[in-house]
């Protein structure tokens, strides 16, 4: 049998190389900023930070389970293993140039996390889970070169903004002011949580990149950056995708070959 190749996106423009590395799991993310564990969890809202973890079944070393091929077979991740809740983070995207876009941040957690229920509205993307493993990916998330502190948002709710004109400091808009600019350190500053608590403490998530930066790292296809038609390869990949899937609906014996 031979060995799987993953084909994680095709093209050869700046766009569609991020899009590819950022999805591969061999390829490292950039870490830009450091957020404290604590402050992770203060941001996320679930649980107090050093609060025990809420449980919805004992660890799963306690519990009587039938013998079952499949749990020899499937590793448990850590959450699942301590018998956690399900919690949640969600994410919300500039349509300017922002590093993700909500699909390709759900692509990509979809081949790097396990145990993950992730999805895509127009301008966001919840991420669900069992709760300390929402908590690692959190932290990957905000830390690295896939999140951008005025262009990238943590929101629970109330997500609005994302297609917005952005403020005078690059910020998006956020109705329920979750954030704020610091002018004198020049950084961004959470000061409620991501449901929109008050903090007793701001979390700084630190400086928004340049635009020249932003451009290098994003996903996002525009008319004044990159435009999709710009791509060869990766506009003969969808026409070809299309055509095979409208072809194949009517007749599937007909793409054959094809």
């Amino acid at each position: 049998m031979s060995e799987y190749s993953p084909q994680f996106y095709p093209g050869t423009t700046e766009p569609a190389v991020n899009r590819r590395k950022y999805m591969d799991p061999s390829y490292t993310w950039e870490k830009l900023r450091s957020i404290s564990d604590e402050d992770v969890v203060r941001l996320l809202g679930h649980r107090a930070p050093g609060e025990a973890y809420g449980s919805v079944h004992p660890p799963l070393e306690e519990m009587k389970e039938p013998d079952d091929p499949i749990r020899k077979l499937v590793e448990p991740t850590p959450g699942a293993k301590a018998g956690d809740r399900v919690r949640y983070v969600q994410l919300t995207d500039s349509v300017y140039l922002s590093p993700f876009a909500p699909f390709t941040r759900t692509w990509a957690i979809n081949w790097r996390y396990r145990g993950l229920d992730t999805g895509v509205l127009s301008g966001r993307n919840p991420v669900e889970g069992r709760e300390r493993d929402v908590e690692k990916a959190a932290k990957d998330l905000i830390e690295t070169e896939v999140f951008d502190p005025a262009r990238t948002a943590v929101r629970g709710y109330t997500v609005h903004g994302h297609a917005l004109r952005l403020d005078e400091n690059g910020l998006m808009f956020d109705a329920v002011r979750r954030y704020t600019f610091d002018k004198e350190k020049g950084v961004v500053v959470y000061i409620k949580d991501q449901i929109g608590v008050p903090l007793d403490k701001n979390i700084e998530v630190g400086k928004p990149l340049t635009e020249e930066e932003l451009k290098k790292r994003t996903t996002q296809f525009r008319a004044d950056h990159i435009k999709l038609t710009d791509d060869k390869d990766l506009v003969k990949y969808i026409y070809r995708t299309f055509e095979l899937r409208a072809r194949s609906g009517f007749n599937p014996e007909g793409v054959k070959g094809l």
